[in-house]
């Protein structure tokens, strides 16, 4: 682990990174490229001591969500499903995961902490304030102009003060760095954190241990901090099971990761999709080469009409309330992965916001 006292410098990122636009090497004992030239010794590692110490260090503070089934959808799929709850996780969604680790990292480091400060409008921001509330930590969030109120309003609930922003990637990271500079606060990035991507395995780790057998695990994508977590926990713990992941239109994963390259345009930029937590098109840069690694190559596609089936689903046959992104997830395994593994038999639906799907034989 790497203590994180300057400014500009987020919790859990080496303080030197040479990111490249090209993935080539093996991650041992899953370490990246993107970590940087730092000593061996020096480097952080994401194992599942990593990830079993996060789970210890948060579980006062979060929920173990519940998995749930229907036996309606397990006859439309064909298969089992099991569907990780994590919509009734604290602060709604899994996010709560990952911003708690690191978090708690930043002030267990770094008594003299001046606080911490993220860019998001959405289940991050909320995340990041409140565990920056259950430790007394000042909190910051960057948020686009024009953001909905109710978020907003859900953010300053947990005691975050608000900056707004142009609404665009560079926009706020921009802005996100400048607090940062200006108040000293540390930066707690939404993926690209090792903290959070340690805290955001807890969710495979609590998955795995309960259905031990799965074959498939379904992660809707946006940045990759829970797709990083998730595959890397299940490879150690279950290396049969297949983590794929699923994308709205537009974001183009799976030519990137059969590529091993990051193609993506540049400056980043946002997805038109009705699906607003998982439209930031490109992964980060340290869940990247861990993706290439441990997940599969294979990657759904699911429009916004099948993300709003994958809602109506849900709710009418498992009366739960999801945001589109875990709709994608839901649409995904119960409709395109028998095209991939006709013969699993045992699935969870890894759904981004709300959801976790899953599969076993």
């Amino acid at each position: 682990m790497v203590q994180c006292s300057g400014r500009l410098q987020c919790a859990g990122q080496p303080p030197t990174v040479a990111p490249s636009r090209q993935y080539t090497g093996s991650l041992a004992g899953v370490k990246s490229e993107a970590m940087g030239d730092m000593e061996p010794k020096s480097r952080p590692r994401l194992g599942l001591d990593e990830v079993r110490l996060a789970a210890e260090r948060v579980s006062a503070h979060l929920h173990k969500t519940p998995v749930l089934t229907s036996t309606h959808l397990n006859a439309l799929a064909g298969r089992q499903l099991f569907f990780k709850a994590e919509h009734l996780q604290k602060t709604g969604s899994f996010k709560a995961r990952g911003a708690c680790n690191a978090v708690f990292m930043e002030k267990q480091m770094n008594p003299e902490s001046m606080g911490v400060v993220t860019d998001s409008s959405g289940n991050h921001a909320q995340a990041v304030a409140y565990a920056a509330r259950c430790v007394g930590l000042p909190c910051t969030v960057v948020v686009p102009k024009g953001a909905p109120k109710v978020k907003c309003d859900a953010i300053q609930e947990y005691g975050a003060s608000l900056v707004f922003c142009d609404p665009s990637p560079t926009a706020r990271k921009e802005t996100c760095a400048r607090v940062a500079q200006e108040t000293g606060k540390t930066i707690i990035h939404s993926s690209s954190n090792y903290h959070v991507i340690a805290g955001q395995g807890t969710l495979a780790l609590e998955l795995l241990e309960e259905i031990p057998d799965l074959d498939a695990i379904l992660v809707p994508v946006s940045g990759g901090g829970m797709l990083a977590g998730v595959s890397v926990v299940a490879h150690l713990l279950q290396p049969k099971c297949q983590v794929y992941a699923v994308e709205p239109v537009g974001k183009d994963l799976q030519r990137c990761l059969e590529a091993k390259e990051r193609l993506w345009p540049s400056p980043p930029v946002f997805l038109n999709t009705v699906a607003d937590s998982i439209r930031l098109q490109e992964v980060g840069e340290l869940t990247f080469p861990i993706i290439c690694e441990y997940a599969n190559h294979k990657v759904f596609t699911v429009t916004d009409e099948k993300m709003v089936q994958g809602m109506k689903l849900i709710f009418e046959r498992m009366k739960q309330v999801v945001e589109a992104a875990s709709g994608a997830g839901v649409y995904a395994a119960v409709h395109l992965l028998k095209d991939i593994q006709p013969k699993a038999k045992k699935t969870c639906n890894g759904a981004r916001i709300h959801h976790q799907h899953c599969l076993r034989k």
